[in-house]
């Protein structure tokens, strides 16, 4: 099978396109042919070496996959051969064939085909996760959201939006924030055109926003501090910037601020019956037609380094997915 390898850490150019055997089918475990995978921040980062999971060398890249499932070990009921499948994977998606245990498996979405299925389970999970385990957002709250033009910056515009939410959202591009206006953003900044502050607290009124969802870090972390409201609290769900920010702890002291960590991976491998229950939610507002996950590229395997490229350089809106085909 074809698969795109890491046998050294580094930039993106350390990856190739290899010709690899099968994977072995263990106990428990189930073979799928993949035949989409979204591209995700963490699949740089882990390439890098600088992300929390660091698995062993050589590994193949990509976190999640959408396809069909060809093998099932003896005694795995819960899927069969011919179901239509997404997966997450630690790593090893960016491949013609993924083996995975039957409990990392979840029916595909009716109304998803292999690429949207590819681009739903991190960025959807994750945004559901920040927002409402750790976020505690409620109907009628301000809420800003940073980052909206990527995975799970668009995917928190649309979850909290069905949640009756008050969206302010930021980007660094006009024609980016004009799809994020269309997901449900009742209003959309651009940080490449200065501090966002003042805009911020005329929308609000003078009052701040409840909640920040953060994926971004960096002087955008740093502005957000700014536009929160009495007992704001702030979700932080990584650094795509580069720059990991550093608080006054004072500033948080005086307005009564929450800052808070989101790890949604990690949050369901600690508690899986939480976890569990709120891949049962997302899914459910997937099949209702609710969600609508949004793909500005896609590109064949033999690619698949351009495509994370995209990512890299910030050409992408919502997801981009590598298709096998």
């Amino acid at each position: 099978m074809r698969a795109i390898v890491c046998r050294e850490l580094g930039p993106l150019s350390v990856l190739n396109l290899e010709d690899l055997p099968e994977p072995d089918l263990g106990p428990g475990q189930v073979r799928i042919k993949v035949n989409a995978t979204g591209i995700n921040f963490p699949d740089i980062l882990t390439v890098e070496g600088v992300y929390q999971h660091k698995p062993p060398l050589p590994f193949i890249a990509g976190f999640e996959t959408a396809g069909e499932v060809i093998e099932v070990a003896p005694g795995v009921e819960s899927v069969k051969p011919g179901d239509r499948v997404i997966a997450g994977v630690r790593p090893g998606g960016f491949a013609e064939q993924a083996v995975v245990d039957a409990t990392a498996v979840l029916p595909t979405p009716d109304a998803f085909d292999d690429v949207t299925a590819a681009a739903f389970r991190v960025a959807y999970v994750t945004a559901y996760h920040c927002l409402f385990q750790r976020g505690r957002l409620r109907p009628g709250e301000w809420v800003l959201i940073n980052g909206a033009t990527g995975g799970v910056g668009l995917a928190a515009v649309e979850v909290a939006k069905l949640h009756g939410a008050k969206i302010i959202a930021t980007g660094g591009d006009d024609g980016k924030l004009a799809v994020v206006k269309d997901y449900g953003a009742d209003h959309v900044i651009n940080y490449q055109q200065g501090p966002f502050r003042d805009q911020v607290k005329a929308i609000t009124e003078g009052r701040g926003v409840d909640l920040v969802y953060d994926p971004v870090g960096g002087d955008v972390f740093d502005q957000s501090l700014r536009c929160m409201a009495w007992h704001g609290r702030i979700v932080v769900l990584g650094f795509t910037s580069g720059r990991i920010p550093e608080l006054s702890l004072n500033y948080a002291l005086i307005k009564g601020l929450s800052i808070i960590g989101c790890r949604a991976g990690e949050a369901r491998r600690n508690d899986p019956e939480a976890g569990n229950k709120e891949l049962e939610d997302v899914l459910d507002l997937a099949n209702a037609g609710k969600l609508h996950p949004y793909v500005s590229h896609v590109v064949p395997l033999e690619r698949a380094v351009e495509g994370m490229q995209l990512l890299l350089d910030r050409k992408v809106i919502g997801k981009a997915v590598v298709t096998m085909g």
